[in-house]
């Protein structure tokens, strides 16, 4: 195979040559990218554009783990994305188990941290068919496997109705062994349900742990907004780089007459990210649909892969994949 260069296909915008090996003569290359992507969607925008539509395309994946907030420490998954918000209330939870869902669709291997010590809710979203967490004869906690994702949580270590009442340096402390004491299966992509607002655990997870990069969660509505700020200046104080804002319940679409009404406001998650030069990474509705299929621990992506939110999930679990090599790589 011959090596791509620039002379022999024009690529559409966000594929480097670096990543095409070619052969001329039979008219056949080879795109192999370094993070998850929809492949398909990737195969329809090079069969649609022109100079490399000629072309009998094959589409790959080999992501690439990323450098990290801690390269001092031993990684033991890939790519770490903490999902952070500088409230409750605003969804995060959510996001994190569809991200965690959107990512594994296009084919990487996906943990799922619940991180939230003081609410973990994953186990209510993604549910836990009556299995008691098992500890290995390595004292390691075997993480459960919901919907084709690795998952582990203190909701699986405690009753339901239990409250977890610690001090900061006892949740710092139980978020550390939650990651290095479960016995991970190589990932990846490692998504962490942080808990919100700019505390203890938020630091730890930024001292003590390897961050590839984070996600600040939001909603359009002015309190979530100032509190969201906070978040990105906390971020920004660590060095841990900010993927960008996604802001979630932008507004409510009637499933009866199609009508759309910004609930909480509007414009607001836009406004913070440009302010702050970072990427609006993508405005979810609020969904009934979406909701009930948590609440009943059947994620709408997986129950329902062709409805209009789930393939919205995929392409914002696709450009935050993406975003991470680009970021990383300019920094590299």
């Amino acid at each position: 195979m011959a090596q791509f260069s620039e002379n022999s296909i024009d690529l559409p915008a966000g594929i480097s040559n670096q990543w095409v090996s070619v052969d001329n003569d039979r008219r056949q290359a080879t795109l192999t990218l370094p993070f998850a992507a929809d492949i398909e969607a990737v195969n329809a925008q090079l069969n649609q554009h022109p100079g490399s539509s000629d072309y009998d395309w094959e589409v790959k994946v080999n992501i690439k783990k990323m450098p990290n907030s801690q390269p001092e420490l031993p990684l033991t998954t890939g790519n770490v994305i903490v999902v952070s918000s500088g409230k409750g209330g605003v969804g995060k939870s959510s996001v994190s188990v569809a991200l965690a869902l959107g990512v594994q669709q296009l084919g990487a291997r996906v943990g799922l941290l619940d991180a939230d010590i003081y609410g973990p809710s994953i186990p209510t979203m993604l549910g836990r068919d009556d299995h008691e967490l098992v500890i290995n004869e390595r004292n390691k906690m075997v993480p459960m496997e919901r919907f084709g994702v690795q998952v582990n949580s203190l909701g699986y270590l405690v009753k339901d109705d239990d409250a977890t009442i610690w001090r900061g340096p006892m949740a710092s402390s139980a978020l550390q062994q939650l990651y290095r004491d479960t016995q991970w299966q190589p990932l990846d992509y490692l998504i962490v349900d942080m808990p919100p607002g700019t505390g203890d655990i938020q630091l730890t997870m930024a001292q003590k742990l390897p961050v590839t990069a984070a996600v600040v969660v939001t909603t359009p509505q002015t309190v979530a907004l100032r509190d969201a700020e906070k978040g990105i200046a906390m971020f920004d104080k660590l060095n841990i780089p900010l993927l960008g804002v996604l802001e979630n319940m932008s507004f409510y679409e009637c499933s009866q007459c199609g009508h759309q009404e910004a609930i909480f406001g509007s414009g607001g998650g836009a406004n913070i990210a440009a302010s702050h030069g970072v990427e609006l990474l993508a405005q979810w509705p609020l969904t009934t649909a979406f909701r009930d299929s948590l609440d009943h621990e059947r994620p709408l992506l997986i129950e329902q892969p062709e409805h209009d939110f789930s393939q919205l999930i995929k392409q914002t679990a696709a450009k935050i994949a993406a975003r991470i090599y680009h970021q990383a790589d300019k920094n590299v």
